[in-house]
């Protein structure tokens, strides 16, 4: 089956319409959690191109509030004291996976902190490729409980469904094991869906 979806904004959008369709209820305003959406990422890479285009997709077009460090943090704020809060009460986290994401401290403690708090995962391989993903040694002694939950959090990700963003073509795609990869969306153009139903 083939859908075509005219849309103004970035492919961003085919990602979130299924983040509303695991069947989430949002509640009122007043009893929400400080952000529907917590957006894992590794800013030197992807805050300028896919990070930054669904976070703006997800707030303007679905009426979900993301959350994003460069746009929900302001300088003198903890790190730790706002992030991991958005982490333990967001709905679900999207990890978007890019070459230097596992040079990070931060990009590792979100992740298994969210593979901890039982957060539905979607994850973005941009430009890297699921078994390239491995804790690195960054010269930095990790204590050996957090390289144990970093290289745990990474396994799972690399073995859940997730999608690929080229950033040099600008395409989003859905992998799957059994059809290989599948062009969900191009985001120069209009949204094009290509599969068999749902994902």
């Amino acid at each position: 089956m083939q859908r075509s979806i005219s849309s103004s904004s970035s492919s961003a959008k085919n990602v979130c319409n299924q983040i509303l369709r695991f069947g989430r209820q949002l509640e009122p305003v007043k009893n929400r959690a400080p952000c529907d959406v917590f957006i894992n990422h590794r800013g030197i890479d992807t805050k300028r191109n896919v990070a930054g285009l669904l976070y703006e997709h997800i707030r303007n077009n679905l009426g979900l509030r993301p959350f994003l460090d460069s746009k929900n943090m302001k300088p003198g704020d903890k790190l730790f004291d706002k992030i991991d809060p958005a982490i333990r009460h967001c709905k679900i986290g999207m990890a978007i996976f890019s070459p230097q994401y596992c040079d990070s401290y931060f990009c590792l403690h979100e992740l298994s902190l969210m593979m901890e708090s039982k957060k539905r995962i979607i994850p973005v391989f941009c430009d890297v490729k699921p078994s390239e993903l491995a804790v690195k040694d960054l010269n930095v002694i990790f204590p050996n409980k957090d390289l144990e939950k970093f290289s745990l959090a990474l396994e799972e990700a690399k073995y859940t469904v997730g999608l690929t963003f080229d950033t040099l073509k600008g395409i989003l795609k859905m992998l799957s094991k059994e059809k290989g990869p599948t062009v969900v969306a191009n985001m120069a153009g209009p949204l094009q869906w290509h599969g068999d139903g749902d994902w």
